[in-house]
């Protein structure tokens, strides 16, 4: 299906044209029901093809992370530190509680890492096939099959273009906000599904200008001009500085991190050490949120 005709499935497969139409007419028979029909000279693949095919792709999802932990036990035993982190946490907090641990327990003492920041599904999907010790991912997801527990909960910010006119309030309402074009996350995103329901709350509406998965991406699109925004204060803090402000949202909407672990696997020593850390990093970065919230808009990152 993905070559496009026999002819190239056999090129890719180093076999011949008749025995690549004779694989497809032995799958037919097995299957019982017709895979692709001819049109226009070529063969073009049916709707049950298109559904065998996504179910072929999941089982090779599957493979694929059993590979990439063979490569990584052949290449580094078991003293490899896995993390699968979503974005809004993987870009700017998890480097930080990294460099925390590292502080806390000597580079060098530290055993490799590896740092994967990925989709809220694709955590879930590392974290269920142990691919990683442990993961981090948004609540948009049911995390079925993993042990999980609340990481963070955490209310939401503000982020404005420094010399917006609502940048001189300590605090914003959401009347007011929603007077102004909004850079909002994805309508799936539960997060803008709470803000949603915030807003209706009270009388009003989202005047959505964009929309985008990641919070890093509202806060570039903020900081360029484009609008308001409103996100987890982990990337606000990513972002502050010049040309972006923060702000307190009047009313509360929360963005809420959950911590997944692979079922009936113990956490590594190292993994629980980097697990505190993390807690850490978030008591202090929620700290100077606050800071950067000041009256004199003054930004003190954490040490």
């Amino acid at each position: 299906m993905r070559a496009g005709s026999t002819a190239k499935a056999a090129r890719t497969l180093a076999v011949s044209q008749p025995a690549v139409s004779q694989s497809i007419k032995q799958l037919e028979t097995h299957a019982g029901f017709a895979l692709f029909f001819r049109a226009r000279s070529r063969l073009e693949p049916t709707a049950e093809a298109h559904a065998l095919l996504a179910e072929v792709d999941r089982a090779f999802i599957g493979l694929d992370a059993i590979e990439h932990r063979i490569r990584s036990l052949r290449d580094g035993g078991t003293d490899t530190l896995a993390v699968a982190v979503y974005p809004a946490l993987g870009l700017g907090f998890l480097p930080r509680a990294l460099a925390r641990l590292a502080k806390n327990q000597g580079r060098k003492n530290l055993p490799r890492i590896s740092l994967q920041v990925c989709s809220s599904k694709d955590v879930l999907q590392r974290v269920r096939s142990a691919e990683v010790d442990f993961g981090l991912m948004a609540d948009e997801l049911p995390p079925h099959g993993v042990d999980h527990s609340v990481f963070a909960t955490m209310q939401a910010i503000v982020v404005l273009p420094r010399h917006h006119l609502l940048a001189k309030r300590a605090s914003i309402p959401p009347k007011l906000l929603a007077k102004h074009p909004l850079i909002a996350l994805n309508p799936e995103d539960a997060a803008r599904s709470r803000l949603e329901r915030l807003f209706e709350h009270e009388g009003e509406r989202l005047s959505v200008a964009i929309e985008t998965p990641y919070a890093a991406s509202v806060c570039a699109l903020v900081r360029a001009g484009l609008g308001v925004g409103v996100v987890n204060p982990l990337t606000a803090l990513d972002y502050a500085g010049p040309d972006l402000a923060l702000r307190q949202l009047e009313q509360a909407a929360n963005f809420t991190s959950v911590l997944v672990l692979p079922p009936g696997k113990p956490l590594s020593s190292i993994a629980r050490q980097l697990i505190s850390a993390m807690h850490s990093q978030l008591e202090r970065d929620l700290a100077a949120v606050q800071l950067a919230m000041a009256p004199n808009d003054t930004l003190r990152q954490s040490d």
